[in-house]
């Protein structure tokens, strides 16, 4: 019969410790990944939307989520969009704690980057009447968050298109385009954080929240179900995208404890 020794006993506890530690800090460092990164884009969303001159808005918002991704892909994955995290969740890439924990940091990120807005250029008006319908709204906002997972899901976790260097410019011009084909039906924002972030700097109506939350997860649920049909993968096979990289890292440093 074989007892295992205290210092046997010792050691286990030590490089569990070790684990719970680094897994600890991978999580708190894409969760501060994923509060700048929604920060900054609400932010951008905010300040251009507040500025009736600006021009190429959405280029602009655009261009600042590719930025972001490309900034804290490695780190996070850069989703900066619970509908995206939803649509990530669902192909099987992250767990259901950090999804959790990615949910917490982007609605929070973009309540801060508005009261941000806010301070610099003040609140917005309360929206004008409008004839579009909310029916049209919620297409308008399935369809654009449908393309928006459908694309991070193609060239951020497919296998095919690993290690590649254009996923965060691919995502960037897919809320360009969207925005840019139906931002006068809903405003284009394809993204709960940013629905909540421009309600709160009064530029929406807060009581039609429910409208873009329950399209743009609606949207994100049946792009990952297509994802799925069409790339053959399981609902839990683990991501091979070139932005999961930091997991695969923090998992060799535990192994290697």
């Amino acid at each position: 019969m074989l007892v295992a020794s205290d210092d046997d006993g010792a050691g286990f506890c030590a490089k569990h410790s070790l684990k719970k530690i680094a897994m600890d800090t991978s999580l708190l460092r894409k969760w501060i990944v994923e509060f700048i990164g929604t920060f900054f884009l609400v932010y951008v969303v905010g300040c251009v939307s507040l500025q009736e001159h600006v021009l190429l808005g959405p280029l602009a918002i655009g261009a600042s989520l590719m930025v972001m991704i490309f900034a804290g892909g490695h780190i996070s994955g850069g989703h900066y969009n619970p509908a995206v995290t939803l649509g990530v969740w669902i192909r099987g890439a992250c767990s259901t704690l950090e999804a959790g924990f990615y949910v917490v940091a982007q609605v929070i990120g973009a309540i801060v980057a508005s009261i941000a807005v806010a301070f610099l250029l003040g609140h917005g008006s309360s929206p004008a009447a409008s004839t579009v319908t909310s029916a049209q709204v919620m297409l308008a906002e399935a369809l654009g968050t449908f393309a928006l997972v459908y694309t991070v899901l193609n060239v951020a976790t497919a296998p095919a298109t690993s290690g590649n260097s254009f996923y965060g410019l691919a995502i960037g011009f897919t809320v360009f385009a969207q925005a840019v084909a139906v931002g006068r039906v809903s405003g284009g924002a394809f993204n709960p954080a940013v629905a909540i972030g421009v309600a709160v700097l009064g530029l929406a109506n807060g009581s039609n929240l429910w409208m873009y939350w329950l399209s743009e997860f609606l949207g994100a649920g049946v792009a990952a179900a297509f994802f799925l049909v069409l790339n053959q993968e399981k609902p839990h096979e683990p991501s091979v995208a070139s932005h999961d990289r930091a997991q695969d890292q923090t998992n060799q440093s535990i192994r290697a404890v």
